[in-house]
């Protein structure tokens, strides 16, 4: 069996470029690697991205974009990541289950309870080996965000929103899920994959 690694953080916390790294060392040891991203990863996921991050679907029901997700997720672990895991590849995810348990479950209020019961039926068992959380404050991840390019539906949100995202994220570390290990998205980019690194290994070790 393979092993299933996420990556979890507010947006602007710098995921894609520490998943970026982590690829490139985890090929030069010689792994077969799969990296995926959330919503999208296949042609349905990302068809479904379009949907739930369009800047002009302001409308979007709570339920709606928690179902979306969902529905976008099944596809991904039926079609991507079960098969993968189970040829023995390394599975690196940008977001996956805590996204939706801290973007709607918290910060939309729908209420953790109801994301998991949600979730249950759209991935089944197949939950993360490890989660690397990104923490970093909302200002500072949103600051960096618009200064990459054009904000989209979820960015948009206020302030005060990405506030509860990060209040979530860090909410999670107290729950005693012991895949979910924090990093300080305030480090240098270096720092940031060195840690990172360590707890990878440290997974694979075990």
């Amino acid at each position: 069996m393979g092993l299933f690694i996420t990556m979890e953080g507010p947006d602007g916390a710098g995921k894609s470029t520490q998943i970026d790294l982590l690829r490139d060392y985890l090929l030069e040891k010689g792994y077969d690697i799969i990296v995926c991203r959330e919503p999208g990863g296949t042609e349905i996921s990302e068809s479904i991205r379009q949907i739930i991050l369009n800047k002009d679907y302001t409308k979007m029901g709570n339920m709606t974009e928690l179902l979306l997700y969902a529905a976008a997720r099944a596809q991904l672990v039926e079609e991507v990541i079960r098969p993968a895991i189970e040829e023995g590849k390394v599975v690196i995810c940008d977001r996956f289950l805590e996204s939706s348990v801290v973007y709607q479950g918290i910060a939309r209020g729908m209420g953790i309870e109801l994301v998991y019961k949600v979730n249950e039926y759209a991935i089944g068992d197949m939950m993360p080996d490890l989660t690397v959380m990104i923490d970093l404050d909302a200002e500072e991840g949103i600051q960096r965000k618009k200064n990459q390019t054009e904000l989209d539906r979820m960015e948009r949100e206020s302030i005060e929103f990405h506030e509860k995202v990060v209040d979530g994220y860090r909410s999670l570390l107290d729950q005693g899920l012991d895949r979910i290990k924090r990093v300080d998205g305030m480090q240098p980019v270096d720092a940031i994959q060195t840690r990172i690194r360590e707890l990878v290994n440290k997974l694979i070790e075990s």
